[in-house]
C-alpha cells in the first residue's frame, strides 16, 4: 500500500495543489495530512475548502488550535502577525471543519500500526527532534506503532529504527530546507520505505496575494529560499 504524507500546508494554496499533483503521479491510495493546515499564508479559506473537496481531514497542529481557540498561547513573530487576518478570513463552515477534527491519526496498514502526531502526543508546538533515538524508541514502544510520523518540524527527516520507521515529511507550504517547494513524503506499507519529494510550485499567484493581503513581506523570502532570513 502506498500512503502520501502531507503537513504544515500554512494557508498555501499554491503549494498544496502541486503536492496533491504530485501524490497523483506516485498513485497513492491515501493522503494524511499531520497539521498546522493554517497561519502564515493568504489563503486559509481555499486551502479548507480544497482539502474538504479531497474528502481530507488532517490532524490539528498547533496554529490551526491557534485560529481556534484565543486562549491557546501564540509565540511572537511572523505568524503572529498573520493570525487576525487568519481568523478574519473564515467562515462558520471552516470552524466547524476544525472543531471535528482530530489530534492524532492512528490505523493499521497492510498489518502496520502507523500513528501520527503534530509535534509530540499532547504537545503540538512541540519540535521532535529526530535524532534523539532515546527519545524515540520510548514512543514508538508506548504506542506500539511500527511507523510514527511526527509533523511540525518542516524539514523532512526518516530514522529506521529497531523496532520502527519515525518520519517527519517536512513542510508544503512554509518548507524550511533551504530550497523553494513544497515538502512531500511517499510512504510504501509494509515495507515502510519512505520516499521524500521537492515539488515545485508557481510563485506568482502566492507572492500576489500575500501582497494585496498586507501580510508580512518577510514571507516572500521564505517562500523563494526555503528559509527565514537572519536577523
Amino acid at each position: 500500500m502506498r500512503l502520501g504524507i502531507l503537513s504544515d500546508i500554512h494557508a498555501n494554496l499554491p503549494a498544496l495543489e502541486a503536492a496533491l499533483e504530485a501524490l497523483r503521479e506516485e498513485g497513492v491510495d491515501e493522503v494524511l495530512v499531520l497539521g498546522d493546515t493554517l497561519g502564515y499564508g493568504p489563503h486559509p479559506r481555499q486551502v479548507l475548502k480544497r482539502l474538504r473537496k479531497e474528502g481530507l481531514s488532517p490532524i490539528l497542529g498547533a496554529w490551526d488550535l491557534r485560529v481556534l481557540y484565543p486562549q491557546f498561547p501564540v509565540p511572537e513573530g511572523v505568524g503572529k502577525e498573520t493570525l487576525a487576518f487568519t481568523r478574519k478570513q473564515l467562515k462558520e463552515e471552516d470552524l466547524r471543519f476544525l472543531e471535528g477534527l482530530r489530534m492524532s491519526h492512528r490505523s493499521t496498514y497492510e498489518g502496520v500500526r502507523l500513528v501520527a502526531f503534530h509535534g509530540l502526543p499532547g504537545n503540538p508546538e512541540a519540535r521532535p527532534d529526530l535524532e534523539s533515538k532515546d527519545r524515540l524508541l520510548p514512543l514508538l514502544r508506548e504506542y506500539r506503532a511500527q511507523t510514527l510520523l511526527l509533523g511540525g518540524g518542516h524539514l523532512p527527516v526518516g530514522r529506521n529504527l529497531e523496532v520502527g520507521l519515525v518520519a517527519d515529511p517536512g513542510s508544503v507550504g512554509l518548507s524550511l530546507g533551504g530550497e523553494h517547494g513544497a515538502d512531500v513524503m511517499v510512504l510504501d506499507l509494509p515495507e515502510n520505505r519512505v520516499r521524500f519529494r521537492k515539488v515545485p510550485y508557481d510563485l506568482g499567484p502566492l507572492l500576489f496575494d500575500l501582497r494585496a493581503w498586507g501580510l508580512p513581506l518577510v514571507l516572500e523570502e521564505v517562500y523563494r529560499t526555503g528559509r527565514f532570513p537572519s536577523p
